[in-house]
């Protein structure tokens, strides 16, 4: 997966994979991750573009949490743009859709129980 680089103190803009480019197990396994599974969750009930990456409630660190939504923008879920300071989220849920019909239909209607 791409790192991000940095450029005179200014973070590259986050590379982003079309979900018809994925496979049905690089989609299983980003959505397996219980934190990944929660970032989707919160992004969900979310209007596209209001949340910050800061603003979910997850029992990880900054890198940790920049690693899993990087391997949610590799499995086509997730799309980031900066605002400012402030990088934001929406979920890709027409495109996914489009790719896996019904898969996040299932995630977010299941119980939080994932294991």
């Amino acid at each position: 997966m791409p790192k991000q680089a940095e450029h005179g103190g200014h973070r590259a803009a986050p590379v982003h994979t079309d979900p018809a480019q994925v496979s049905v197990l690089t989609a299983l396994s980003a959505v397996a991750d219980p934190v990944r599974l929660q970032l989707i969750r919160e992004l969900a009930g979310s209007a596209d573009w209001t949340r910050s990456c800061g603003s979910f409630d997850v029992p990880v660190g900054k890198a940790a949490l920049s690693h899993h939504f990087a391997v949610l923008r590799g499995a086509g879920l997730v799309e980031q743009r900066d605002e400012g300071a402030r990088r934001v989220n929406r979920l890709r849920r027409e495109e996914f859709d489009a790719r896996f019909p019904g898969l996040l239909d299932l995630l977010l209607r299941a119980d939080g129980d994932t294991g």
